[in-house]
């Protein structure tokens, strides 16, 4: 931006504050300022205007320089923009698109409205393929689709980041573009989401945008706007990208400040009555596209914080209502040792079940009913009646179900090999097999993924087994033909190494 001279002589039009609150500034004069209009202080401060009143304007600061009653202020005619382009890959950058690591500036080519209006139904598409995110307990029972919005939802330190982190890794490694959104977190947390994906190698697909719990509330405010704008440029430059917003509940509270600051009419529990659109015009610029460069999807992927697993609160509803299903992390489930600690009963998946097969529908209704009745049949064990064999069988089967899908944050499963796995699984049940599958430590499961992404052979034949399949019985028939020969490529890689 220019200076504040250049906008004075230009427009020639000034203002003075006359009060200031916290983040929100009050002055008069600028008669021709516009709602959004960006406005300039003496200072250099730079702020966006809130409201226009018939006597004075509000003004939102972007940062905490310090201003007093009488500081000159010129409006700019120009709206807030973000820079956009492949530089980002990589940074760390605030919702202005500054450099959070060093003073080096980052220079781009292009910049961006960071507040636009959702595209039109013209432009979408249907969502129809599968978005895997190396998780069999989503991927399998609760599956999403490119271009879906899904709430991740529940207590803090239930492992949702970790699913999140999980999922971008999953997301990176398939070659597709990850915007992380850390909304007034610590400085140190967002310092180590960059360290962890720098150690996994992926950090050339992936921008994060973050600001601290101490930042400016107007810079918070912007965070997931800004991080939005740039999963759509990567989105037009032809690729799919995965938006991470976490989290929504902590920028309605931020959102809240401001409202309450500018003297708004409080509404439920003292929210803005425009906390709904404030989200939704949000969430609604993600979906499954049409564009030139054929269909491109940016999945959303909202987080919403409950307080002892309260879903019923103002902001979870508006989110639930706006997304196209929920992801419940169940602090329960998360004490009992399960991770991710996903409650597949408590969740919902809206859109995600049209982009999987015939085969993936067949094996999620088979999973579904039976943990169904391994649930009833755990409640019917705690009463302390005495267990026919049934039911110690069917206690015994969806225990080493629930642990075939437990998982270490940074363990990624592709879905074939889910399949695959889960059906050797099946199969030793059907048989009654004293032992599950043919390897009883984890260990042997991150063998077999490291067997399928590194060997082509085998990979070659697990997807052609997946796919050749017409139905579910159809496939553990052919994988109860093919085990010997297939897990025999495990075993050679264990005599080599």
């Amino acid at each position: 931006m220019k200076d504040f001279n250049y906008y004075l002589e230009s427009i020639g039009e000034i203002g003075y504050v006359e009060q200031i609150t916290s983040a929100i500034v009050s002055g008069n004069g600028l008669p021709g300022v516009k709602p959004g209009e960006l406005v300039l202080f003496e200072n250099g401060t730079l702020g966006e205007t809130l409201s226009i009143n018939q006597d004075s304007i509000e003004i939102l600061l972007f940062s905490k320089n310090g201003l007093t009653s009488g500081t000159k202020m010129v409006r700019t005619n120009e709206f807030l923009k973000i820079p956009v382009g492949p530089e980002l890959l990589g940074k760390i950058i605030d919702p202005l698109g500054n450099n959070l690591e060093g003073d080096i500036a980052l220079k781009t080519k292009l910049e961006k409205p960071i507040t636009t209006n959702p595209t039109g139904i013209t432009t979408r598409k249907t969502i129809k393929r599968h978005l895997s995110t190396g998780a069999p307990v989503v991927d399998l029972i609760l599956p999403l689709g490119y271009g879906q919005k899904q709430l991740v939802i529940g207590d803090r330190k239930v492992g949702k980041t970790d699913f999140l982190i999980q999922t971008v890794l999953t997301q990176a490694n398939m070659g597709n573009i990850c915007v992380y959104a850390s909304i007034g977190k610590r400085k140190i947390d967002i310092k180590k989401l960059k360290e962890l994906f720098a150690k996994f190698k992926i950090l050339n697909r992936v921008v994060i945008v973050g600001t601290g719990s101490e930042d400016p509330v107007g810079m918070i405010y912007l965070t997931p706007y800004s991080a939005m704008t740039i999963s759509e440029f990567f989105r037009d430059q032809g690729f799919d990208v995965l938006l991470v917003l976490d989290d929504l509940s902590t920028h309605a509270k931020f959102y809240r400040e401001i409202a309450l600051l500018g003297k708004r009419f409080p509404g439920r529990n003292s929210y803005p009555g425009d906390i709904f659109y404030a989200h939704a015009s949000l969430l609604e610029r993600a979906g499954n596209f049409i564009t030139p460069k054929g269909e491109k999807a940016i999945t959303c992927l909202p987080v919403a914080e409950t307080m002892e697993g309260e879903l019923s609160g103002y902001i979870q509803t508006n989110l639930m209502s706006m997304t196209d299903g929920h992801l419940y992390f169940d602090s329960n489930l998360f004490a009992q040792g399960r991770r991710p600690s996903v409650n597949p009963f408590l969740s919902v998946t809206r859109v995600g079940k049209q982009t999987q097969s015939a085969v993936e529908r067949q094996i999620t209704r088979e999973i579904l009913s039976f943990l169904t009745l391994f649930e009833k049949m755990q409640t019917f064990a705690h009463f302390g009646a005495e267990l026919n064999e049934t039911v110690r069988t069917t206690i015994s089967v969806g225990q080493e179900i629930i642990k075939f899908f437990q998982q270490t944050p940074t363990s990624i499963m592709p879905i074939n090999i889910q399949m695959f796995l889960f059906c050797l699984l099946w199969i030793s049940i059907v048989q009654k097999s004293p032992t599950v599958l043919t390897f009883k430590k984890r260990e042997d499961i991150e063998n077999i993924i490291k067997l399928y992404k590194d060997n082509d052979d085998f990979r070659k034949k697990i997807d052609e087994t997946i796919n050749s399949a017409t139905s579910f019985n159809s496939l553990l028939g052919v994988i109860r033909e093919k085990k010997e020969e297939l897990l025999g490529y495990n075993q050679e890689m264990n005599q080599e190494a």
